[in-house]
Formats: structure tokens, C-alpha cells, sequence
């Protein structure tokens, strides 16, 4: 199937936001990774909309979403979402700049979440300290301020193998659905760019008022900071855990979509 042609719109006083939704059941929202767009998630929809209402957003600035114009929170998009959806809680399930945005909805709209499936993140607020992450972050930074597209993209994609591996040992595919969709996001914007983003504050300090079950999964060869981040978000609130796919890194879902599957519907099902 198509995905973009499942795309519908929402429209808000700072342009549309996309989403796909499709299944049915009880609501299952997948948030993305930073620079990449609904169809990081294409493989865990196609498993999961037999059981769940699956509702797969462009965050704003991303994919076939609107740029923002104005100050915003990622966490507020999410609900209004929601809202115009008539959902009235949800499962959230986001990776990277997805599980940041997910913990800061259930710190922000609680009653809107039913738990928490969080995969390389902790919180919005990331604390990277590990030298290979400050590493790439820096090359990331250096390009984005040059205009460099290229050296960006090759920077972005040291994420997908991680620290411990190469490209040579991730499927080419994956590479290339990644370079597709970070390609797509970062010609949307241009070098200087305003970040409109209004942070939610204190994530870290809040966690323990997160009541509903939180699963945390981390890929086994991602970074020391992301893994340790997953770990601390998991000690912060009262009914956490954490799993772990072996062999991937920064995407398990991507790289292994049967055993993130798996995990999911598992974590699912006992709720």
C-alpha cells in the first residue's frame, strides 16, 4: 500500500499536519524520529493496525507537514491531534525526537496517554556526553551551519550503524529509506532557520509522576547515551522497564521490525 496516499490533513492557524490512520481498536500513535517522517513506521503499521486504531503523524516541519511560523510544542500538536481525532487516550510510541515528545505529552496532557513505549530517548531534554555522540553531533552541527546537505546526511545516517558498527553492516535499504526521508525533511528548511520549538521544561525531574506503564527499547549497539538515557528514564517513573533488540542500533524498529513487533504487541496485549 501506498502510505502517502493514505495521508489526510489537519488543518491549525500555522499550516496542516499529516497523519495516516488507519485499524482499528484501541488508539496506538507512532511519533518519528528528528528528520524523518511517518514512514519510519511503515512495518510496524502494517502489523499493528490488525489489533490497534494506528495513528502515524508528520510532526510539524517534517514530511508532508507544514513548517512552523510561529512558537509551538511538539506535545501540543499531539493533542490537538488527538482531539480532532475524537481519541480520547492513546498508547504513544515514539523514537528518538518521538520518545522525547511522547514522555512530554504524558507530562503535559496526561489524560491522554495509556502508557509509553520509548526507543532511543529518555527524555526531550537529552544528555549527551559520550565521545562518539558529541562527535557526530558536532559534524551534524558544523554541516547544518555551512549549508552542507551532503556532510549533513552522511552525519545523520552514523546513527543508523551506531558507534560500534559500520555501513557495511546495515541493510542498504535502510540506509536508503533513511536518506530519503531525512533528504525530504531538511529541503523544507533553510540554513538559519528560526527553531520555533518551545521546550518543555524540568522532563527529567517530572518523570515520577508518569503513572502509566512505560516500556523503554533499546537497540543494543546504539550509543552509550542513548542507552543510559532509556536506562534513567526507566528508574524515573514508577512502572517502567526496559527491553533490549540485539544486533540494531538507533532504529530497532527499522532493523529488526519482527522482534520490535513482537515487543510491541506483547507490551500491548498486557496492558
Amino acid at each position: 500500500m501506498n502510505a502517502a496516499a493514505d495521508l489526510r490533513f489537519l488543518t491549525t492557524p500555522d499550516g496542516d499536519l499529516a497523519y495516516r490512520d488507519t485499524g482499528s481498536g484501541p488508539a496506538l500513535v507512532l511519533l518519528h524520529g528528528g528528520f524523518l517522517d511517518h514512514r519510519m513506521w511503515d512495518d510496524q503499521v502494517s502489523a499493528l493496525a490488525a489489533t490497534h486504531r494506528v495513528v502515524v503523524p508528520d510532526a510539524r516541519g517534517h514530511g508532508a507537514s507544514a513548517n512552523a511560523t510561529r512558537p509551538f510544542r511538539p506535545a501540543d500538536d499531539v493533542a490537538a491531534l488527538l482531539g480532532h481525532l475524537g481519541i480520547d487516550s492513546a498508547v504513544l510510541a515514539g523514537l528518538s525526537m518521538g520518545g522525547g515528545v511522547a514522555v512530554d505529552t504524558a507530562l503535559e496532557h496526561p489524560g491522554l496517554v495509556r502508557a509509553l513505549i520509548v526507543s532511543g530517548a529518555g527524555t526531550s531534554e537529552p544528555d549527551f556526553q559520550d565521545p562518539w555522540t558529541t562527535s557526530v553531533l558536532a559534524d551534524w552541527n558544523r554541516a547544518l551551519a555551512a549549508g552542507d546537505v551532503d556532510a549533513w546526511v552522511e552525519a545523520f545516517l552514523r546513527f543508523v550503524p551506531g558507534p560500534h558498527r559500520t555501513a557495511d553492516d546495515v541493510d542498504p535499504a535502510l540506509l536508503r529509506r533513511q536518506r530519503d526521508m531525512a533528504l525530504g525533511t531538511i529541503r523544507k528548511h533553510t540554513a538559519g532557520e528560526p527553531d520555533h520549538r518551545i521546550p518543555v521544561r524540568d522532563t527529567w525531574e517530572r518523570l515520577a509522576g508518569i503513572g502509566v506503564p512505560v516500556l523503554a527499547v533499546r537497540g543494543g549497539a546504539d550509543s552509550e547515551d542513548h542507552l543510559r538515557m532509556a536506562d534513567r528514564l526507566v528508574r524515573g517513573v514508577p512502572h517502567g522497564r526496559t527491553v533490549t533488540v540485539e544486533d540494531t542500533a538507533h532504529y530497532p524498529n527499522m532493523e529488526r521490525p519482527d522482534v520490535f513487533n513482537a515487543l510491541v504487541a506483547g507490551f500491548l496485549a498486557a496492558l
